[in-house]
């Protein structure tokens, strides 16, 4: 049986897709945050009864980080967006002097959901194994971070063209110096073939699909303007545009091992 908190997310989850067509106020407004919280504590349950360890169950302070960095780490790409205008929102008037508050506490949801979705997938042993054993060539950090540096700089300059860079470019950056330092790396994922791969692709598009299916019938969302792609439209998002959650799933993944590196040697 699930935990009461797993039980509550899900009638959270329930409540907020029952309420897309009731609108009742104010929580028709709030549903991002509503919905993405229920959604954390019952996959959380739901990763716990089936494997018998979970974040909150398991490693709460680690998953009270996730939430404090998710928001700081989602304005990277509202920054960046700032030039591209690959998206904009819609509802967000409601909030008025507010709407930065809860901006900050919807987007606080983004790396918990999918650290707590990927726990459902792995175990612990599959981050253990992507710990580097070996130090990985200066020259290919180097290269890897110069690559990074530059689709930024190109993303800037020319939003319209480089835009699907936005994803990669933070993964292109840290995640060599996570391998450097010893650190949770996807690089060394790769190397070694190992499944997690396969899980972090699986579960970046699962929430893609999640994240763009109740924006689609929300009165508060997010609307694009995607150059190039503006075809095939599953939900609000052009089909061939749920591949950018791939790389957004590894720049997640290597900015959280990233953050935590700094705060353990601090």
């Amino acid at each position: 049986m699930l935990k009461l908190y797993g039980i509550i997310g899900l009638l959270l989850v329930i409540f907020s897709e029952i309420n897309f067509f009731l609108k009742i106020e104010p929580f028709d407004k709030f549903y991002f945050p509503i919905i993405w919280f229920g959604y954390i504590l019952f996959i959380d349950s739901l990763a716990y009864k089936t494997r018998g360890k979970s974040l909150i169950n398991n490693a709460l302070p680690k998953l009270i980080g996730m939430f404090i960095i998710s928001a700081p780490f989602w304005k990277i790409f509202e920054f960046i967006n700032i030039r591209g205008k690959n998206w904009y929102y819609i509802g967000t008037e409601f909030f008025g002097p507010y709407a930065d508050l809860f901006a900050f506490i919807a987007f606080s949801t983004v790396v918990p959901a999918f650290f707590v979705t990927l726990s459902f997938f792995i175990t612990d042993i599959s981050i253990k194994n992507i710990i580097p054993k070996d130090k990985i060539s200066k020259k290919v950090i180097l290269f890897s971070i110069i690559i990074g540096l530059l689709s930024f700089i190109f993303l800037l300059l020319f939003p319209k063209y480089f835009f699907p860079f936005k994803w990669i470019f933070l993964f292109l950056i840290l995640d060599p110096i996570n391998y450097y330092n010893k650190r949770p790396s996807l690089f060394y994922a790769i190397k070694r073939r190992e499944k997690i791969i396969l899980s972090i692709v699986m579960v970046s598009l699962i929430l893609g699909f999640l994240w763009e299916f109740w924006n689609f019938y929300a009165s508060v969302k997010w609307l694009y303007t995607i150059p190039f792609v503006e075809f095939w439209y599953f939900f609000e998002m052009p089909l061939l545009g749920y591949l950018g959650y791939i790389p957004f799933g590894f720049t997640t993944f290597s900015f959280y091992y990233f953050i935590e590196f700094l705060f353990k040697r601090a």
